[in-house]
């Protein structure tokens, strides 16, 4: 599929089938990778803006919600991915809206702790802006719009993007873009 067949057939809204798990770069004591918990709801809409809500979880099951993060903005078509005929590198600018919204309090009173620079007291279900902001506990640098260098394919009405990294590295660099598809979002 082209490009152009992949955005008509992605408009509208996608989602989790269950809860997923990711690696994280935080490490247990025994130095193996913490594993994270979330589920994504995912809008495609026309001129190659999209909307992302990701639910990270306490646990595997998605029982214990701890923060949401609402992401706003544009997808740059980057042409053909090696990894599979019909999938397509894209790049994801969080160039409209990054929000985080503490969903427990025990994650409010972590951020009121390492991110209090620039932003009011962390309140559970109350959204903060980290657009263009520095935002340590996701690695933002003042001024940076996040992006990530990321691919889409789709088959049998699943929508993929990339698989994380095992190791937990970003995919905040070409050479870091993925080389493996991830569990499918499904239409909504």
């Amino acid at each position: 599929m082209t490009d152009d067949q992949i955005k008509e057939i992605i408009l509208g809204d996608w989602i989790s089938i269950a809860p997923e798990v990711r690696p994280s770069i935080s490490k247990n004591a025994d130095g193996s990778l913490k594993p994270f918990y979330l589920t994504r709801s995912f809008t495609y809409q026309t001129a190659d803006r999209f909307t992302l809500d990701v639910v990270n979880y306490a646990d595997a099951f998605g029982k214990v919600p701890l923060v949401k993060i609402h992401i706003k903005g544009h997808i740059v078509w980057q042409g053909n991915h090696s990894l599979i005929t019909g999938a397509q590198k894209v790049n994801f600018l969080a160039d409209e809206a990054y929000e985080v919204i503490p969903l427990i309090q025990g994650f409010a009173d972590a951020m009121n702790q390492i991110a209090r620079s620039g932003f009011d007291k962390w309140k559970v279900n109350s959204a903060q802006s980290i657009l263009g902001k520095a935002f340590a506990p996701f690695g933002l640098a003042e001024g940076q719009i996040f992006t990530e260098f990321d691919l889409i394919y789709v088959l049998n009405d699943m929508l993929f993007w990339g698989a994380r990294n095992v190791d937990g590295r970003g995919f905040d660099t070409e050479e870091n873009r993925p080389t493996n598809l991830q569990i499918p979002l499904i239409r909504k």
